[in-house]
């Protein structure tokens, strides 16, 4: 789907906030109401937008630790991969999962109310040997400066000097 500067700018309000409205979308981007529906429907249909969600304000949640773990599996294949990935994407402490390179195969961002919690999961994750974990290395998050608030979206002359 070729993505044009109204597109782009409707994908920015809307990762910005995915609760205005049409009417204040079409004022932003100069189109009429109908048509602003009609381009973010489509946006939709073809899988750009995936979903709205709430942005949850974790320190109003109470007390929470946030934690990285690069994760090293003991080999590639495909079902040991497989099941390692079924079991990030079923846990609900998991708030996100990446393959990555280096000396990790997997850097993964957990939340859970306390320390303990966090140890009692990793240590289930090394227990389980059908998930062939073979280390964890656990960076703890002090502060956030920053947090995903959207994709960057570069428009169709980005890049052009």
């Amino acid at each position: 789907m070729e993505l044009d500067r109204a597109d782009l700018k409707l994908l920015e309000l809307l990762q910005r906030d995915g609760r205005t409205t049409v009417q204040a979308l079409s004022e932003a981007i100069h189109l009429s109401a109908r048509a602003t529906l009609n381009r973010v429907r489509k946006l939709e249909s073809e899988g750009l937008i995936e979903g709205y969600r709430a942005l949850i304000n974790r320190a109003v949640l109470g007390e929470q630790i946030c934690v990285f773990a690069e994760i090293a599996l003991k080999d590639q294949r495909q079902a040991s991969v497989q099941r390692f990935e079924k079991r990030m994407a079923a846990a609900p402490e998991v708030v996100a999962c990446y393959v990555i390179s280096g000396r990790y195969d997997y850097l993964v961002r957990v939340a859970c109310p306390h320390l303990a919690h966090y140890h009692r999961l990793i240590s289930a994750w090394l227990d389980d040997a059908s998930l062939g974990v073979e280390k964890i290395v656990t960076n703890i998050e002090l502060q956030t400066i920053k947090e995903f608030a959207g994709f960057p979206l570069l428009g169709p002359a980005a890049g052009k000097s």
